[in-house]
């Protein structure tokens, strides 16, 4: 099992930390903090950047928003923080968050760190000997989904996360935001894209109230215990939680939902390992969510097109960066075609108002 358990890598070039700063940061800060530094990176995820830090015998992680981004914005670390300050003593899914930093003099830009959670995190590509059998691999997809009926059904109030976000009019504000975000960070024509945004515009559905949502929610985010992979122990990456419209936090998920019979350019970008047999199908995905919240799931392939289009706003903003030269990370220079190929897929289940058999 320890084969199989998430473990970080060296740090990539161009994402190095000062580890002087930051070991005399912690020893003065961080309660109990004692002994040598050591800082190593996990390697995925296409945002905020993740350490794995060891600080004698220690294990913590670090996340701090990526080099050349608006951390005003999009990056904030206090905002995550703060969700998981709120949502751990409540939820035994959300890290404990453990520091918080504002000094930009320690590595250039705000970062907090949390306790490290040791599991198996199912990555887009990995080993072909850890692939789950397709049994283990269904009881996973159940979990995820029961996972995020779990998570819309936390009081948000209750936790401290009343003010976290404005629910009324939500669909309204992200179709319009991402679309401002796609346009700021345009670099190629992509038709496909425009005219997904046009439709999206044009047909919001009317609001089906408000939750936590997670607004990232899919297999990378999430560890699995090491001894029971179908049980979630942790959910990661809350960078983009606020309260609103939980269909909408669905469509994102689906939006990363790559079934099996898809096209092979859809699973040449591997957004997550849904294609791995065994998986629910899309369709299956919003049954389950359905039967389990007991919310209606109508229009949901309006909810779908709009998990694509923000992923693909996402994928932009990213290529914007690694076109500008802000990240030499070479993962980032194909996906100006993920891109395109989210708009295509978003018309395509449009035009058949479905959700599988898109290209059949």
């Amino acid at each position: 099992m320890e084969a199989w358990m998430d473990a970080p890598r060296a740090v990539r070039e161009g994402e190095e930390l000062d580890r002087d700063k930051l070991e005399a940061y912690l020893h003065e800060h961080l309660p109990g903090a004692e002994g040598k530094l050591e800082v190593r990176q996990f390697p995925s995820g296409y945002s905020n950047l993740t350490y794995f830090l060891k600080l004698g015998a220690r294990e913590l992680v670090l996340r701090r928003p990526p080099f050349g981004a608006n951390i005003k914005t999009a990056h904030d670390m206090g905002r995550e923080y703060h969700i998981l300050s709120h949502l751990s003593p409540v939820w035994d899914k959300a890290p404990t968050p453990l520091l918080y930093c504002t000094d930009e003099k320690v590595l250039d830009a705000p970062f907090y760190l949390m306790e490290r959670v040791r599991g198996v995190i199912l990555r887009p590509e990995m080993d072909t000997a850890m692939h789950p059998e397709p049994a283990v691999m269904r009881r996973i997809g159940d979990a995820l989904v029961d996972t995020l009926v779990e998570l819309h059904g936390i009081d948000y109030r209750a936790a401290g996360l009343g003010e976290l976000g404005r629910p009324e009019g939500y669909v309204q504000r992200q179709i319009e935001g991402w679309t401002k975000r796609y346009f700021k960070a345009k670099t190629d024509e992509v038709r496909e894209i425009e005219q997904l945004a046009r439709w999206l515009a044009d047909h919001q559905p009317p609001e089906q109230g408000a939750t936590l949502i997670h607004n990232d929610f899919k297999y990378d985010n999430l560890v699995l215990d090491p001894a029971d992979w179908s049980r979630i122990i942790a959910v990661l990456d809350w960078e983009m939680a606020t309260v609103g419209d939980p269909l909408m936090d669905l469509g994102t998920s689906l939006g990363y939902w790559i079934n099996p019979g898809d096209p092979e350019l859809m699973q040449q970008f591997k957004l997550s390992p849904t294609y791995l047999p065994g998986n629910p199908s899309r369709e299956e995905v919003v049954q389950r969510y359905a039967q389990q919240s007991g919310r209606p799931v109508d229009n949901i392939v309006f909810y779908y097109a709009y998990g694509l289009f923000k992923i693909a706003v996402i994928l932009q903003q990213i290529y914007y960066r690694y076109k500008k030269g802000y990240t030499k990370d070479p993962r980032f220079a194909p996906l100006h075609f993920a891109v395109r190929l989210c708009g295509t897929v978003g018309l395509q289940a449009i035009e058949k108002q479905r959700l599988d058999g898109l290209f059949g």
